[in-house]
């Protein structure tokens, strides 16, 4: 098993949304650079970064903050967050990203999961994030028919 620390950017910010909820952010560091030196300093073998603003407009936002993390580690960087198109993900490996993330462009867009995948291999992820609701069996007796 591989533990891979995330990191994600909003407004250039370290950041975490509760449930998803762009209106409930909370900033944990200024510096995703510091944190992602942080983590590699710590042993990470990869850092997971998600850019949450291109993930809210379709188009890759916090292109500074990724290129200053990829040039400040010597640990892969996978990148998600508004891939959503071949160009994006051509621009997103010129940064130096190791492995790049489609979640929405994966389901909107299975073409594009194809030809990436001829293309780039094991560089693509496609990323599921689903929120699971369990539901407890029916109470009372149950009969086999």
């Amino acid at each position: 098993m591989q533990i891979i620390p995330a990191i994600d950017i909003k407004d250039g910010r370290c950041v975490r949304l509760y449930q998803g909820d762009f209106a409930q952010t909370t900033v944990y560091n200024e510096d995703p650079v510091a944190v992602a030196c942080g983590w590699a300093e710590q042993g990470a073998e990869r850092i997971h970064v998600v850019d949450l603003d291109g993930a809210r407009f379709g188009k890759p936002s916090n292109i500074d903050a990724v290129l200053a993390i990829v040039r400040a580690v010597t640990i892969p960087v996978q990148l998600g967050g508004g891939l959503r198109h071949l160009e994006a993900v051509d621009a997103a490996l010129s940064l130096g990203v190791d492995r790049v993330i489609l979640g929405t462009a994966a389901v909107e867009d299975s073409d594009l999961v194809s030809r990436l995948a001829a293309r780039i291999g094991e560089r693509l992820i496609v990323g599921v994030d689903a929120r699971v609701v369990w539901l407890p069996p029916p109470a009372g007796p149950r009969r086999l028919r």
